[in-house]
């Protein structure tokens, strides 16, 4: 009897440590806060579980046995893709029930710089989202999906305003075009469209001007002096002239413009035809269109680079004026040509 009362004492005593186990390791996979510090998932489709959890830095968790003994419970399947961000002190639970909830966190879409073409813009988006760069390019050159925007593939620039969007990182690029559409709306008040048609121009003739406004300098204190001389040029029936719209009829492969390149035939090339080219040469920011929107409207019909090599202009009212700007930039241009030459041999 003594015997059997000892087993039995000690199955009650077994049993209660196993409880008491089991106990604490589901107090602490489901009430312990367990995340020291908040972590960012990106899970895609497919992934497994050892590939979501490679993204969680030891330093990240108190007790990673307790985060995998959860996600070991997961099926990969039910996870919905995302990007996922695990806040400080949430306990393990909350991954798993996270990523089969698909609770994604929303991330900041970048769109600022230089985005000349679409294969760039495309780059920029799939870098940021978990769109293909393929989507993205397909998307900019499908005309029905654009026209309900109101663009076209020729104009597609113009829709794009850089800034910064929130946006879900599964989103579909219709979301991306969607944000756009809000952004360009928002900029064109009646104030800005009356700015526009002030200077004999549509909404979209002030971003193609924009565009080239962009092309020619990244100095923004001269956007509206920039902006300022092609409308005096449109005003008074003079062509544009303007070398962006070359390059861009180049893909810009090229290095500098050449008088043999002014001759390309393509009505981007402004060397040739009158008025606006067809449609944006890049990407245009809001500082561009609001320097056509409210240029300095000095007079000035030319400008060229400024010997100082500083990424300023020079600006002319007259061709003599201009010319003579011009050959003091060459024999700048000249001098540290022959300067860098010389400290190479």
């Amino acid at each position: 009897m003594k015997t059997i009362i000892k087993i039995a004492a000690g199955v009650v005593l077994l049993a209660a440590i196993a409880g008491g186990v089991a106990g604490y390791r589901w107090y602490s996979d489901n009430r312990m806060p367990n995340f020291t510090a908040s972590v960012d998932l990106f899970v895609r489709p497919g992934m497994s579980v050892d590939e979501i959890l490679s993204q969680i830095p030891d330093s990240c968790v108190a007790r990673p046995q307790s985060v995998a003994r959860v996600v070991s419970r997961m099926d990969a399947q039910a996870v919905k893709p995302g990007h996922y961000v695990v806040e400080r002190n949430k306990p393990s639970i909350y991954l798993p029930r996270m990523l089969r909830s698909g609770w994604q966190t929303p991330v900041k879409l970048v769109l600022s710089g230089t985005m000349r073409q679409k294969s760039a813009i495309a780059r920029k988006i799939a870098n940021q989202m978990m769109l293909d760069s393929a989507e993205v390019v397909s998307a900019l050159n499908d005309r029905e999906l654009l026209s309900s925007y109101g663009f076209t593939p020729e104009d597609v620039f113009s829709l794009i305003i850089p800034d910064t969007y929130e946006v879900y990182w599964t989103d579909p690029m219709k979301v991306v075009l969607d944000r756009q559409k809000a952004a360009y709306d928002a900029f064109w008040t009646d104030a800005n469209k009356e700015k526009a048609a002030a200077q004999g121009l549509s909404c979209k003739e002030v971003s193609i001007l924009a565009s080239i406004v962009k092309g020619e300098s990244n100095h923004e204190p001269e956007y509206p002096s920039i902006a300022g001389v092609y409308l005096n040029r449109l005003h008074q029936g003079m062509r544009l002239q303007a070398d962006p719209t070359v390059a861009y009829c180049f893909g810009y492969t090229l290095n500098r413009v050449l008088l043999k390149h002014l001759e390309v035939d393509s009505p981007y090339n402004t060397y040739l035809h009158e008025g606006l080219p067809p449609g944006p040469i890049c990407v245009p920011d809001k500082a561009c269109l609001k320097a056509v929107l409210n240029p300095d409207m000095h007079g000035y019909l030319y400008f060229c680079a400024s010997p100082a090599m500083d990424g300023t202009h020079r600006f002319a009212a007259t061709l003599s004026e201009h010319s003579r700007n011009a050959r003091e930039f060459q024999r700048e241009l000249n001098v540290r040509q022959a300067a860098k030459a010389a400290s190479r041999n």
